[in-house]
């Protein structure tokens, strides 16, 4: 599509800011999409564009796997855990090629901006054919996510992901990848060549990361070789910790915790994000306070998943930025993974209100946009100008106090997001055709 063009100004009925509701904001933007400037009880008139509502900064979604869209609805009716599921998520990736790939991708991003999203850190490890064999070129799926990134209009920071074996056995001993495992797995060389590649896709919606699979995954002896092919500023994630199991087996192998053994190879820093970060120890959450790294948490994958609850209030407490993210989106709602944030809290401590509202909503904005390296999630000159706005009396905001009326919002209330100050979300729809129209036509074409 052609994307909308960015306004110069924008009107807003309402704007948090600082905590505060202010009405009649207008925000200037800039010629590089950034706001020049904010200022309350101002008119219409002088506005390119004037949006009802609520306007919050734009969500961040931290973490996500783009194709596990797929799996929603799927296998909800089995029993078994998370390593079953794991069986499922392999089969699907199967059926992906670069051309497919873009056509779910670009349905899945819309939907994304249409929940509220306007950044998403896309935790890529599907590199390869369904037989192991290299596409030409080899960041083909890569460069798929990109283009679909820029045709829906969300920025996009493509974590390119180092999968280099199998796993590890209960005693920590390296598993072979099995055959299911072929899309995903690179050696060191061919991850590093890939990835010098993937300059070519910045732009000013793309840029490169980095990640680390797991440490099930990655050999930690493979790790300075691929942490020298990166640049020192770029974005690095890493699952760490999502599963007891797995921190039994890295256990296992190496004598320490995934956080203590990342740590001992340089690679915590205040670019790095250790994603879910479910089961940590006092150790880990010292090392990451210590060396000002974040954590992203998922609530919806980690509750539908049967993770566990991670230790939130802990980490915060500590000093550790939290962002938030979506994973396998078996639920796309940002106010629900920021809500569930204190709510797996009160579950697990029995307690209420351990979280500010303004803490929530710098993990779902703010918190998140640092960790992918982008400078926004704030209503501020010299950020970018990414805006979400809810409606203010749905059936679920009505009566709500104004502050905290996003509390109370889902997805659904969202009428208009701006990325870079253009409005690519407008009255609930995306410009280019609602969501739920491009996803079935790619839900059809990868199941039929």
């Amino acid at each position: 599509m052609n994307r909308p063009q960015p306004v110069s100004r924008l009107h807003l009925a309402h704007a948090l800011i600082d905590g505060e509701v202010l009405a009649n904001v207008a925000v200037d933007v800039d010629a590089s999409g950034r706001i020049s400037a904010v200022s309350a009880g101002e008119s219409r008139g002088a506005a390119d564009a004037a949006l009802d509502g609520l306007a919050l900064p734009g969500f961040a979604n931290t973490h996500s796997h783009a194709f596990h869209r797929l799996l929603r609805g799927r296998g909800d009716a089995e029993a078994g855990d998370f390593w079953a599921w794991r069986e499922l998520m392999y089969r699907t990736a199967g059926r992906l090629n670069p051309d497919l790939y873009y056509v779910v991708a670009r349905a899945f991003f819309a939907e994304l901006l249409e929940a509220g999203y306007t950044v998403v850190g896309e935790f890529h490890y599907l590199h390869r054919r369904p037989d192991g064999g290299a596409y030409a070129p080899q960041g083909a799926m890569a460069e798929a996510l990109a283009d679909a990134a820029e045709g829906a209009g969300i920025r996009l920071t493509l974590l390119d992901t180092a999968y280099l074996r199998g796993g590890l056995d209960e005693v920590g001993n390296p598993v072979a990848g099995s055959k299911a495992q072929r899309p995903f797995l690179d050696t060191p060389g061919e991850w590093i060549a890939r990835h010098a590649q993937l300059d070519a896709i910045a732009g000013p919606l793309v840029r490169r990361g980095a990640a680390i699979h797991s440490l099930r995954a990655v050999d930690p002896g493979d790790l300075p070789a691929l942490l020298a092919a990166m640049d020192p500023d770029e974005p690095l994630h890493a699952h760490v910790s999502e599963q007891p199991a797995e921190n039994a087996q890295v256990r296992a192998a190496y004598g320490l915790s995934p956080v203590e053994v990342l740590a001992e190879r340089g690679v915590l820093s205040p670019r790095f994000t250790a994603v879910h970060a479910t089961h940590l120890t006092d150790v880990d959450i010292g090392l990451l306070a210590e060396t000002n790294s974040m954590v992203c948490m998922c609530p919806s994958t980690e509750r539908d998943l049967g993770d566990g609850i991670g230790r939130a209030r802990q980490l915060v407490e500590a000093g550790v930025g939290i962002a938030i993210g979506s994973d396998q989106h078996v639920v796309v709602d940002p106010f629900d993974e920021c809500r569930q944030l204190e709510g797996h809290e009160r579950l697990a401590t029995g307690r209420r209100s351990l979280f500010e509202p303004r803490q929530l909503l710098a993990a779902g904005t703010s918190a998140g946009y640092r960790s992918l390296g982008w400078e926004g999630g704030v209503i501020a000159p010299g950020s970018l100008a990414d805006l979400v706005v809810i409606d203010e009396s749905s059936a679920r905001t009505l009566g709500t106090e104004p502050a905290t009326s996003w509390l109370s919002a889902t997805a659904a209330d969202v009428r208009h997001t701006v990325v870079g100050g253009a409005v690519v979300v407008r009255d609930g729809a995306h410009v280019a055709g609602a969501a739920r129209d491009v996803l079935r036509t790619a839900l059809e074409e990868v199941w039929k």
